[in-house]
């Protein structure tokens, strides 16, 4: 079923137009991951600035990006007036590109990159006045954790800023570096995706880098994408009613105008539902 499964997805990468995704740019030498990143900044906040103003977000404030990547959103920040930005990834060889674009910006002294889990961070309470998860609560493995974590490290009268494509989204499963289907995570199991992105990515020059970030293996052995958690709208909203967490602001946007209505029913919102944004005030 794997191979089969495999040639079906390569069928369809020839019907559905190929996603933009930074990993194939960079690739191509079009531009480096975190340059991308930074020419996408403002696509990272515009849902928040439909409440909030960059003041809100940055002006003289010591902002936190969590799941940075390499940082050219953190850097993006910095450019809005933030007082200091620190970046933290969990993915290390970031950390060189981040801190080499930073210099050609003249960001340096603005900007830190921490290579470290989400769930332990060493800062001390109340370190920072802005906190913001842009797609990153689908990819932590405790997003408990993070919350409560991030709690602590928030100053009073400070935001964190959370907005995330749940998992039923078109492009909710992350493949869309090798894979242009939308929605291929409701046709195909998991063992099959896992095959599937194997064999699409082989003989790519960060072939290595990319199979070390997408996959896990559980108890058994068996590959996963550990890179996602599954975070669902549903889930989302139990998660902060267990931390007994009321957002300041909730808003789902759908995925166009015409699928609003979709995108507010129970049996359809998952799968229309382009962001959840939601920020919390401490």
């Amino acid at each position: 079923m794997g191979k089969i499964a495999t040639g079906l997805i390569r069928a369809t990468n020839r019907v559905f137009p190929k996603v933009v995704h930074p990993f194939n740019l960079q690739n191509d030498s079009e531009k480096t991951y975190a340059m991308w990143q930074y020419e996408k900044g403002e696509d990272t906040i515009r849902l928040f600035l439909e409440k909030y103003s960059l003041a809100d977000l940055f002006e003289g404030k010591r902002v936190l990006d969590m799941g940075c990547g390499a940082a050219g959103k953190s850097l993006y920040y910095v450019s809005r007036g933030a007082k200091h930005v620190t970046g933290v990834e969990i993915v290390e060889h970031y950390q060189a590109e981040a801190e080499a674009l930073a210099e050609s910006l003249g960001f340096s002294d603005r900007f830190t990159f921490v290579s470290a889990s989400a769930l332990s961070l060493p800062f001390p309470d109340g370190s920072f006045d802005t906190i913001i998860m842009n797609d990153f609560m689908e990819h932590v493995s405790d997003p408990e954790g993070v919350l409560q974590e991030s709690l602590r490290l928030l100053a009073p009268g400070g935001r964190i800023f959370i907005n995330f494509p749940p998992y039923y989204h078109p492009y909710g499963a992350h493949l869309s570096d090798v894979i242009n289907m939308p929605w291929v995570h409701m046709f195909f199991t998991e063992r099959m995706l896992v095959e599937a992105y194997r064999d699409l990515v082989r003989g790519l020059p960060d072939e290595k880098e990319r199979l070390e970030l997408r996959l896990s293996k559980n108890e058994r052995g068996e590959e996963y994408f550990g890179y996602i958690n599954h975070m669902t709208l549903k889930r989302f909203k139990k998660i902060l009613a267990k931390l007994e967490i009321l957002p300041e602001y909730y808003a789902e946007v759908p995925l166009r105008k015409v699928t609003r209505v979709l995108a507010k029913l129970p049996l359809t919102d998952e799968m229309f539902v382009k962001m959840a944004v939601c920020v919390i005030k401490k």
